[in-house]
């Protein structure tokens, strides 16, 4: 979507349910409100890593796939799976809203780069979910907050929303917040000098700007109107990049704005960690339900989250001995974050599935859409 043409979108946290009404095969089908909301679950890079197939008036199948062929933040498929099982978190909840209760399985049979799921629906009397309400509110905000602590209720509530299976350590104090900031921006380092990362931003980002159903716009990145121009025009190529980043210090204002200062405005950082280490992809499906269902929560609590997910990924694949770059000095950054975070999770780094951010402050005013529940059909293809 270009900048013009979102000018439609201004009222953006109510958007409507593009391609329900009068369009086939979903006018009039009783699921369709409910894959309408499902379709606003968070997703890596707006990636969006699922397709729906309308198999009857009550049973949906799931194509999901991953982007480990071109997303060196997803190599091993895990982000996405995340993605996919926030989504389908996304699905009960809005079912719920609709009376509906829903039960799904995964095929065994189907690669997990290609997952199938199986929904189905069946009419209830259960009470709507409470957290139907956030759905098409949550979003993502990167520039600062306010460093006003959580009261006692809200972190409460926070922790409970994530299950018995996980638990939620909270950085806080000052020093703490800084110690996290400081984590993101070396992650970050890594980030902006490979130039296997180059290529997923340089593809996930719409200039100019300020929604986007495919990409990200990058009026929501959270950096000031000079530095994107000045990110703009490096993005054109990576050998910009590497004199932006040799000659002219090309990272150092990106992480300051994107990684530092939001880092230290914040009430918190969390993490949430699971009981034991999660293995395999019905462990990242029940991960990503619980990182939606704190989401939810924060957005109901009129909190703001940014994730803050590619500490997890670098320290992952350092302890997995993964090259995922040919930059040799990033592999060792990599290391290093992961001996970082380990520091900070008091070795429970192998557990955690999400790390973030939160705090009051005013609602993002760009950010990345959906594709039309219609465009997300599956279509026989695979």
């Amino acid at each position: 979507m270009s900048a013009g043409a979102s000018a439609s979108h201004a009222d953006w946290s109510a958007p409507h349910a593009s391609g329900v009404v009068g369009r086939q095969p979903l006018a009039g089908h009783p699921l369709a409100d409910v894959l309408d909301l499902a379709r606003w679950a968070p997703s890596g890079d707006n990636s969006q890593p699922w397709r729906f197939e309308l198999v009857s008036d009550s049973h949906v199948v799931v194509h999901a796939f991953d982007t480990r062929r071109h997303c060196v933040y997803d190599l091993d498929g895990r982000a996405s799976q995340l993605s996919v099982g926030a989504m389908l978190e996304t699905m009960r909840i809005a079912a719920s809203a609709r009376r509906f209760q829903m039960r799904t399985e995964r095929r065994i049979d189907a690669p997990d780069e290609h997952p199938l799921i199986d929904a189905w629906f069946t009419p209830s009397s259960i009470s709507a979910d409470p957290l139907h309400a956030a759905i098409l509110k949550r979003s993502v905000q990167r520039k600062p907050l306010s460093s006003r602590r959580l009261d006692e209720r809200a972190r409460a509530e926070l922790e409970r929303s994530v299950g018995p299976a996980y638990g939620v350590i909270w950085f806080e104090s000052l020093h703490d917040r800084a110690r996290m900031a400081w984590l993101a921006v070396r992650s970050a380092k890594i980030r902006l000098t490979i130039p296997e990362a180059y290529a997923v931003h340089r593809d996930i980002i719409e200039w100019n700007a300020r929604f986007s159903e495919e990409r990200v716009p990058d009026q929501a990145l959270g950096a000031d109107p000079m530095t994107l121009q000045s990110m703009k025009w490096a993005m054109a190529s990576w050998s910009r990049i590497e004199t932006m980043n040799r000659f002219f210090g090309g990272t150092v204002m990106p992480r300051i704005q994107l990684d530092l200062l939001p880092g230290l405005r914040c009430a918190a950082h969390f993490a949430i960690v699971a009981n034991a280490a999660p293995s395999g992809i019905d462990a990242q499906l029940a991960a990503g339900a619980a990182v939606q269902r704190f989401w939810l929560t924060a957005t109901s609590l009129g909190l703001q989250l940014q994730p803050q997910y590619t500490p997890i990924v670098f320290a992952e694949y350092a302890r997995a001995g993964k090259r995922f770059t040919q930059v040799a000095p990033a592999i060792q950054r990599a290391g290093e974050v992961a001996g970082s975070l380990e520091r900070l999770l008091g070795g429970r780094s192998d557990r955690a599935v999400f790390l973030g951010r939160v705090g009051h402050g005013p609602v993002a005013v760009a950010r990345s859409l959906r594709l039309p529940l219609e465009r997300l059909l599956w279509q026989g293809n695979g």
